[in-house]
């Protein structure tokens, strides 16, 4: 992420207070608002936006996906990203979402492929980050893979069926997209 370390929770506090005030990219809180018994309030397990809105075109990219650990991996984690993507596709309407990250950013590259993005190429030298060149890998989702077998393979997933007494997965979401 090219913003970061913070330091001072001053810092930190500065960063999020500019963001909000942000149209594009367009961000959003992630509440766990199970976690005190209130529904009313929660604790905040990360953020994510939307960015490069692009509407002629019907075009967007999710970035900033920022979880903490106890949000990272989980099946929370996975709704999130479904009901994102759901609004893109649903609700706005837009053809294609896409997804870049630095090139060394494995887990980050697993997870598109893990939620159905394509990967489309590397940008070399795409961008100067930190005084670095980086290099970036992009992925998409365009509407007809959404209506397809990804958004189906969502929703097999996180069906009830799929997890165990102790809550544990029975499929993986790819396996349940192979099935598509």
């Amino acid at each position: 992420m090219p913003d970061g370390p913070f330091a001072p929770k001053k810092e930190f506090d500065s960063f999020i207070s500019k963001k909000a005030e942000s149209e594009d990219p367009l961000f959003f809180s992630i509440v766990d608002r199970t976690s005190n018994g209130n529904r009313d309030s929660g604790k905040v397990t990360g953020f994510l936006s939307l960015l490069r809105i692009d509407v002629k075109n019907r075009v967007v990219e999710i970035g900033f996906v920022t979880f903490s650990r106890e949000l990272q991996r989980t099946t929370p984690a996975t709704e999130t990203m479904y009901l994102l993507l759901k609004w893109v596709f649903e609700e706005l309407n837009f053809r294609r979402c896409e997804w870049k990250c630095n090139d060394l950013n494995e887990p980050s590259k697993r997870a598109a492929e893990r939620l159905g993005f394509v990967f489309e190429g590397l940008f070399r030298q795409h961008m100067i980050v930190k005084g670095r060149n980086r290099d970036s890998s992009w992925f998409s989702i365009v509407d007809r893979e959404w209506e397809g077998k990804v958004r189906g393979s969502f929703q097999g997933w996180l069906s009830a069926d799929n997890f165990d007494s102790e809550g544990r997965q029975i499929k993986d979401l790819s396996s349940i997209r192979q099935g598509y």
